[in-house]
């Protein structure tokens, strides 16, 4: 039987057992397993974000704005820390799942944060799949139905281990790695105007809002939002003791994340500013083949390979772990789940090819609606619910930023109506 993803569950286990992989709610984590475990959370969210869609939409508003994407890219990058910093401190403090504190602040409301979790998930990571293959596509050749298969093998091979957790954590963190370290060569190989980019993203000539909002809810909407703060839970990593490696955590996937988009982003400027157009079905693609040749497609393959294989690792763990949480059978069967969840998914890239085009709408806009409702639930949990924070006392400047960054979240739930207006118009 494979070891459980959540053992070390402070709702589960005594505060004085010994999990695998934490003493539950203690703070009493072996300090080697603890870091790896901080590492495993921190690109289990940014390698969520990471995704084939982070590559398209990242290219699309280069070749859209030019350098004065950078400064859209600063922006976004320090209202999703606003985002996180709360979110993962409300979780990490309470030791809580989020729908786990929606039902405390309302009964009925986590289940249904969990119903548009898990079904922008599982919408989600189809596409996840169909990026994964066209990765392994431009990597090796390989027919695209073989590779999404094999990806999809390879995600459920890490929850079928015996030690499933710190698999996860491994190969998040080393693609994760991977990614950013051969999109770098690639950009210093393209030869991007760095000044340039960096006074853009202090004084744009242009600002595109609407672009700015679309980062936002693509860096943390929808599942990926809780991704790294439902690792820590689940490893038993919280309480008020543990909040400064929290707080260092939920920062640091999200410059691991920004790392990845200003370092891709300068790889695409450097190939449009000399002169070259991206045209192509796959503009990303193109950009890496003119800036390193055959290489460079290659390298974009790996990337692509391992944006999709981690995000699908991402979804799966994250959306699973949304509905573990209302019986104890079904947190037994944790890793189960998860393989199912996968299994899904590739099975229905198989017959279709691709995630089918009204269903990825819906989840979009699922994803959406889902931001400003569960980052409200944390907001008012930080408010007025101190009982469920074990007598934290929440600070007032996160609670002013988060109500800011909360306020935003409306305005991109709003949008994403429209999402949901144009399936069925």
């Amino acid at each position: 039987m494979t070891e459980k993803l959540n053992s070390g569950d402070p709702s589960e286990a005594p505060q004085t057992t010994p999990a695998p992989e934490a003493a539950a709610g203690t703070g009493t984590v072996v300090q080697g397993a603890k870091r790896g475990t901080l590492l495993g959370a921190v690109f289990l969210m940014a390698t969520s974000a990471i995704g084939p869609g982070f590559i398209a939409q990242t290219t699309t508003f280069t070749v859209q704005l030019g350098a004065a994407f950078a400064f859209a890219i600063l922006l976004s990058i320090i209202i999703d820390i606003a985002v996180q910093l709360n979110v993962w401190r409300v979780i990490g403090i309470s030791g809580l799942r989020a729908q786990e504190l929606g039902n405390r602040v309302l009964p009925g409301l986590g289940v249904l944060m969990a119903v548009l979790v898990v079904f922008g998930g599982l919408v989600f990571n189809i596409g996840n799949v169909a990026g994964a293959s066209l990765g392994l596509d431009a990597l090796l050749g390989l027919d695209v139905k073989i590779g999404g298969a094999v990806s999809a093998a390879i995600a459920i091979g890490i929850f079928l281990s015996r030690r499933a957790g710190i698999a996860m954590d491994r190969i998040v963190v080393v693609l994760g790695v991977v990614m950013v370290v051969l999109t770098l060569y690639v950009a210093i190989v393209s030869s991007p105007p760095v000044g340039e980019a960096m006074r853009q993203a202090v004084i744009p000539d242009d600002i595109n809002f609407l672009v700015i909002t679309t980062l936002i809810g693509g860096t943390v909407g929808g599942y990926i939002t809780y991704a790294g703060a439902h690792r820590l839970v689940d490893a038993g990593i919280t309480g008020p003791e543990q909040i400064r490696d929290v707080s260092r955590s939920a920062v640091v996937s999200l410059l691991v994340t920004g790392v990845m988009r200003a370092v891709l982003f300068l790889a695409i400027l450097g190939v449009v500013v000399g002169g070259v157009t991206l045209t192509g079905e796959n503009p990303a693609a193109q950009a890496f083949e003119s800036a390193a040749g055959e290489v460079g497609l290659r390298i974009f393959g790996m990337i692509l390979w391992g944006a999709g294989i981690t995000s699908v690792v991402g979804a799966s763990y994250t959306s699973v772990s949304f509905i573990v949480s209302f019986s104890p059978a079904l947190k037994r069967r944790q890793n189960w789940l998860v393989v199912g969840f996968i299994a899904v998914a590739v099975t229905v890239f198989l017959i279709v090819d691709q995630a089918p085009t009204k269903l990825l709408i819906l989840a979009g806009a699922l994803n959406g609606l889902i931001l400003p409702v569960g980052f409200g639930v944390l907001m008012y949990v930080a408010y007025r619910r101190r009982d469920l924070l074990r007598g934290y006392r929440y600070p007032r400047w996160l609670l002013v930023i988060g109500t800011a960054a909360w306020l935003l979240t409306l305005y991109l739930g709003w949008s994403a109506l429209s999402g949901i207006a144009k399936l069925w118009s």
